[in-house]
């Protein structure tokens, strides 16, 4: 199992358990993290599974390309680490993995 952190922006962490292959947005909505609506069920086209990944993670995690920049650059406080986690597909690489979800 790979397990994530997701943070909230008032420092409350949820920590929970993903396969191999699953996205980020997937396991956050199946354990029900407060912040990650996910209204396109991972279509990549609504921006609302915005996280920010933590910095020491970035690398591993990589940086968002380019339709998913698209819907990025329309978000208030979205920055380079900023990530739609409708596209984070988990990897054992990513166990320990911190999400920050910003406040909506």
């Amino acid at each position: 199992m790979i397990k994530i952190t997701f943070l909230n922006s008032a420092g409350v962490s949820t920590e929970v358990e993903a396969h191999p292959g699953d996205t980020a947005m997937q396991v956050a909505v199946d354990n029900l993290v407060p912040g990650i609506a996910a209204e396109c069920g991972g279509a990549c086209s609504c921006a609302t599974c915005h996280v920010v990944v933590d910095s020491d993670w970035i690398e591993l995690v990589g940086y968002a390309e380019d339709m998913e920049k698209d819907l990025l650059e329309s978000l208030d406080g979205a920055g380079e680490n900023s990530r739609l986690c409708c596209q984070i597909e988990l990897t054992r690489v990513l166990d320990g993995l911190i999400l920050q979800v910003p406040q909506s």
